[in-house]
């Protein structure tokens, strides 16, 4: 093998370092040049898209934040009217309940003078028949007539002494 001779070994030795020589600077002139580019503007396109990436995640935080604050004042708004709703129900029951009061109250009244003037008239029926079954009474018991004046007084104050 002609690569295992050693007469051979300064020629290789020269052509070795000519090859590496001229390879290195085309490596260093030309292909690290455009790798590094290439390196670099993936390096750029990578920070672009975390700067979009980030700026999206902004976006939509903010645009969360914005949901959740509509979100936070419509609820709060249909709680206000809720509570609104449910006082004027109860401001409207409690009229109408006055109302019903008011109605029954005057209703009362009306029965209650309505039996005042019945028990009046019943009184009045009562006393004549107490004053026709005392004078009857009084006729039998002493044999001759009573003096009616006499007899309506006293059933009078009897009905009142009870009274």
């Amino acid at each position: 093998m002609p690569q295992l001779d050693f007469a051979t070994y300064p020629p290789q030795l020269v052509w070795l370092a000519i090859t590496f020589t001229v390879m290195f600077i085309i490596m260093w002139k030309v292909a690290v040049p455009k790798i590094s580019d290439a390196l670099e503007a993936r390096q750029m396109r990578l920070e672009e898209n975390l700067k979009k990436a980030e700026d999206l995640k902004r976006e939509a935080e903010a645009t969360l934040a914005a949901y959740e604050n509509a979100l936070a004042e419509a609820r709060a708004e249909a709680h206000n009217q809720i509570v609104k709703i449910q006082a004027d129900l109860q401001e409207a029951a409690a009229k109408e309940e006055e109302e019903l009061n008011e109605k029954l109250d005057a209703k009362l009244a009306e029965s209650e003078r309505a039996i005042a003037a019945e028990v009046e008239k019943a009184m009045e029926s009562v006393r004549d028949v107490a004053v026709d079954i005392a004078g009857a009474a009084v006729e039998r018991l002493s044999g001759g007539a009573q003096d009616k004046a006499a007899v309506e007084k006293a059933v009078d104050s009897a009905i009142n002494g009870k009274a």
